[in-house]
């Protein structure tokens, strides 16, 4: 019978008790710089035509043809409340999952992939009951490139942008 083992490590307490890392897509609407974590995305598409549809809320800017699937696409800077803004080369829509379904969101840029650290990511502040906030999910600090200074990206969960209710009035079955 053979008896227990205690196994040792090189590494130090800190690095065996740190948080995992997670990737995280960021991008810029207003100047502002956000992320989501890529578990959601699906990919990155330049803008394309959008073909209106009747009746969509105001944020909601209608439906393109993804490779024979119809994707409802979302401005974000309308769906967090800031004004529309004129679409340039660097306007993009990133496509999510969200629940089974795929849906597109507009975003002025992408930024990068980057890698942030569980620890890295402090709660969002709770400054008012607003339910539209509900998809912020924290605040992180990262180190900028090359020496540039350090980065506050807040961080959005997709799948709480919408509503269950509002998906399900965007993606009709």
């Amino acid at each position: 019978m053979e008896k227990d083992r205690i196994y040792e490590t090189d590494l130090p307490v800190e690095e065996m008790q740190q948080e995992p890392i997670e990737k995280w897509l960021t991008f810029r609407l207003d100047g502002q710089l956000y992320g989501a974590s890529i578990i959601h995305t699906e990919q990155i598409i330049s803008m394309m035509p959008i073909t209106a549809v009747p009746e969509y809320p105001a944020y909601a800017k209608g439906v393109i043809d993804l490779r024979g699937m119809i994707v409802p696409v979302i401005d974000m800077r309308l769906r967090f409340g800031k004004s529309e803004a004129v679409h340039t080369e660097r306007t993009c829509i990133i496509t999510c999952r969200v629940e089974s379904d795929l849906v597109g969101f507009i975003v002025d840029e992408v930024d990068a992939v980057i890698d942030i650290e569980g620890n890295a990511i402090s709660p969002p502040p709770r400054v008012s009951e607003d339910p539209n906030a509900r998809y912020l999910t924290g605040i992180a600090r990262v180190a900028g490139e090359n020496g540039a200074r350090e980065k506050i990206v807040l961080c959005i969960d997709v799948t709480k942008i919408l509503q269950r209710e509002e998906l399900r009035s965007l993606v009709r079955e």
